[in-house]
C-alpha cells in the first residue's frame, strides 16, 4: 500500500499509447469516491501526456461526468431519459474514470452491453482494488478479464492484497513466487513471469487488540489531545454514525476536532466532506496538521484508493486483506510532520478467539453480517499472538495464512459449510458463482440495466431526493422545489418551457440533493403518477412499470432533521427517519 501502483499502471498505459497499441484507458475502481479521488490524478496525467489542443481531455469521464457534458444524444439522452446515464455512452470516450460496473456489463448479457465492449475494445483497461470484490463480482470480473484480452486490451490489475489462489484464477495460469510486492506478467502466448519489486522502506506497525470499545474512545481522545491525527474505521454505516456521536461530543468539549465519512450523503454533502478531511488527512494538509489533534470517523470508503495518513488507528476487526489496506493508511509517507508522541499503532476492536469460533454472529457483531464468520475466524487466528507486523514484510504470509485451503472439524467445519453453501441471512459462494454465470450466459432474453446486478447484495437499495420544501403552483404550472441549503428551484410540468441544456442545470441540481437508502430504510414508496405530476420526470428517468425498475423515492426535512412524506403523508411505517448535514441519514429506532 503506497508504494506507487497507480503511477506504476499509468506509466505502462502511456508506453502502450506511445506505441501505437492501445487507443485509450479505462481506469476502474470500486467506489465512487475512489474513482472520484483517481480522477484527479488521472487528469493531472492526462495535462501532462497530451497535446495542449487535443479535444479528448474534455471528454475525461468520472461519476458525475454527466453533469458536465453538453452533447445531445437524442430522446433518450434527454434529462430523464434512459440514456441520461452517462455510464452507458462513458467507455465511448478515449480516456475515462469509473466504477468497475460499468465496465463489468460489456462481458454481461445486458441490453446496450455490446456498447460498452466495443468503447473497452483496444484499451488499457486499469482494473483497481480487485481484492474487495466478492464471489459474484469476482465471477463476472475473470468473465470481463477474459473479454479484455480477446478485444486486444491491455489489462493490469491491482492490489496489495490479493491471495496466490485469486492471482491464479484470475490469470488462467500456475503461479510460483511467494515474494512480495510482485509484478506477474501474463502476455497472450508467452509464458508467465513473475518479477519481484525489492523494497528499502520497511514499517513496523505495532498491534494491539482491544474488546473494549469504550477503551478506544478514550484512547483516541487521548492521542488527538497531544496533537495525532486519529482515523477510526467501522464495517457498517450505522455503527459509524454512533461512533462519531460519541467521540465528537466529548471532542467538541477539549477543542479537538472529529468528522465522519460514509456512504449516505448527498452529493453536496459528501464531496464538502471528503474535500476537507481527505485533504488534512493528505499531503494538501501537512501545513495544518500539526495545529491540532482530529479524529477522523468512517466506514469502508476510507481503506481503498485514498492517500490519506494517519497517526493513529482504531478499526473494527475485518478479514486479513481489509485490515492491511486500513493499516496502509497509517504512518503513509516517511515526510509526513507528527506530532513527537506518535507511534505506529493500530488498535483492533476484536472478540476473544474461542467467543468468536463458538458464536461468531454474537462475538463480532454486526460485522459477521458484513463479512463472513468463518473468514473472520480464520484472519482473528492468524492475528491473535502478533504484538506487530511488518509492512510490506508480512503482507504475503498474513495473506496466505488466512485464505489457504485446509480442513476444518467442529465449528469451524461448520462456519466454512455456511460460507460455501449459505444461510438463510446470506447466500453462498457457491450459489453466488451460479448467479453470477446465469448473467453471463448468451442464452434467454437480454436483460435490461435494472436487473442485471454487478453487485450481489441481500437487500435492495433506493435513490432519496431530499428537499426542505415542494409546493405546487397550479396558476404557473409548476412545482417550487427548496434544497437542503434553501435554494429554490421552479420545476415546470411542462417540457416546452425550458431549453434542454436549461432541464440539465436542473437535473444536476437535483441529483446532487439525492441519497443512497436500503430498501427497508427508505420512505414510503410513492407512484409514478405521483412523481409525474411534480414534474420530476423531466429529471429522473423513473423506468418502466411493466419492467419493474425502481423509482424514485423522495421526502422532505424539517428544520430539526427529521423527514416528512409528501402532503402530510407517513414517511415510514416503523422508525423515524433522519437527515444532517454532519451525521447523514439515519434510521432512529423506537
Amino acid at each position: 500500500m503506497g508504494l506507487g501502483k497507480t503511477e506504476a499502471a499509468l506509466y505502462a498505459a502511456y508506453h502502450m499509447l506511445d506505441s501505437g497499441q492501445a487507443s485509450g484507458i479505462y481506469f476502474a475502481l470500486p467506489t465512487q469516491l475512489t474513482s472520484n479521488k483517481i480522477y484527479e490524478r488521472f487528469n493531472d496525467f492526462l495535462k501532462v501526456i497530451l497535446a495542449p489542443n487535443c479535444a479528448h481531455r474534455s471528454l475525461l469521464l468520472h461519476g458525475k461526468a454527466w453533469m458536465l457534458e453538453e452533447n445531445e444524444m437524442g430522446e433518450e439522452g434527454r434529462p430523464g431519459g434512459a440514456w441520461f446515464n452517462h455510464a452507458k455512452r462513458g467507455l465511448l470516450a478515449p480516456f475515462a474514470v469509473g466504477t468497475i460496473d460499468q465496465a463489468l456489463m460489456a462481458a454481461m448479457n445486458v441490453k446496450h452491453g455490446f456498447v460498452r465492449a466495443f468503447g473497452l475494445a483496444g484499451k488499457v483497461v486499469i482494473l483497481d482494488e480487485v481484492h474487495t470484490y466478492d464471489a459474484y463480482t469476482g465471477t463476472l470480473l475473470d468473465a470481463l478479464v477474459e473479454l479484455l484480452r480477446e478485444l486486444h486490451c491491455t489489462v493490469i490489475i491491482l492490489s496489495a492484497t490479493l491471495n496466490r489462489d485469486r492471482r491464479r484464477q484470475m490469470l488462467g495460469c500456475d503461479l510460483k513466487s511467494d515474494e512480495y510486492p510482485l509484478i506477474t506478467s501474463a502476455p497472450r502466448q508467452q509464458e508467465v513471469a513473475e518479477i519481484y519489486v525489492p523494497i528499502v522502506a520497511h514499517q513496523t506497525v505495532a498491534i494491539s487488540m482491544v474488546e473494549s470499545d469504550m477503551s478506544a474512545i478514550n484512547e483516541a481522545i487521548d492521542r488527538a489531545l497531544q496533537g495525532q491525527q486519529v482515523l477510526w474505521i467501522e464495517n457498517t454505516v450505522v455503527e459509524a454514525q454512533q461512533r462519531y456521536l460519541d467521540l465528537a461530543a466529548r471532542a467538541c468539549e477539549l477543542g479537538l476536532t472529529c468528522g465522519l465519512l460514509h456512504s449516505r450523503y448527498t452529493a453536496d454533502d459528501r464531496q464538502r466532506i471528503e474535500d476537507h478531511w481527505v485533504n488534512l488527512y493528505g499531503k494538501p494538509g501537512w501545513p495544518q496538521r500539526q495545529r491540532q489533534g482530529r479524529i477522523l470517523v468512517g466506514t469502508q470508503v476510507l481503506e481503498q484508493s485514498l492517500d490519506i495518513d494517519a497517526d493513529f488507528l482504531v478499526s473494527r476487526f475485518a478479514p486479513t486483506d481489509m485490515l492491511l489496506q486500513r493499516t496502509g493508511r497509517l504512518w503513509r509517507h516517511a515526510d509526513t510532520p507528527r506530532c513527537p508522541a506518535a507511534v505506529c499503532e493500530a488498535w483492533l476492536l476484536t472478540p476473544a478467539l474461542e467467543q468468536a469460533v463458538a458464536a461468531p454472529q454474537q462475538a463480532f457483531g454486526n460485522t459477521a453480517f458484513v463479512y463472513s464468520p468463518y473468514v473472520l475466524c480464520r484472519t482473528l487466528g492468524v492475528w491473535q499472538q502478533r504484538p506487530s507486523i511488518n509492512l510490506p514484510g508480512d503482507i504475503r504470509t498474513l495473506i496466505e495464512q488466512t485464505y489457504v485451503q485446509r480442513d476444518e472439524i467442529d465449528y469451524m467445519a461448520k462456519w466454512l459449510d455456511e460460507l460455501d453453501n449459505g444461510t438463510r441471512w446470506r447466500t453462498g459462494r457457491k450459489a453466488l458463482h451460479q448467479l453470477a454465470r446465469v448473467t453471463l450466459a448468451e442464452s434467454g432474453k437480454t436483460l435490461p440495466e435494472s436487473k442485471a446486478q454487478t453487485r450481489y447484495s441481500e437487500t435492495d437499495s433506493h435513490e432519496v431526493l431530499l428537499l426542505r420544501s415542494l409546493a405546487f403552483l397550479p396558476e404557473q404550472r409548476a412545482s417550487r422545489l427548496t434544497l437542503l441549503d434553501g435554494e429554490q428551484l421552479l420545476l415546470p410540468w411542462d417540457r416546452h418551457r425550458l431549453r434542454k441544456r436549461e432541464w440539465r442545470r436542473l437535473s444536476v441540481k437535483l441529483m446532487r440533493q439525492i441519497v443512497p437508502a436500503r430498501i427497508q430504510d427508505a420512505p414510503t414508496k410513492l407512484r409514478i403518477d405521483e412523481l409525474m405530476k411534480v414534474g420530476l420526470h423531466h429529471c429522473f428517468y423513473l423506468g418502466h412499470p411493466e419492467q419493474d425498475e425502481a423509482i424514485l423515492r423522495v421526502a422532505l426535512v424539517d428544520e430539526t432533521g427529521t423527514l416528512q412524506g409528501l402532503q402530510g403523508a407517513s414517511v415510514h411505517q416503523e422508525h423515524r427517519l433522519d437527515y444532517r448535514d454532519d451525521l447523514g441519514y439515519r434510521v432512529i429506532k423506537d
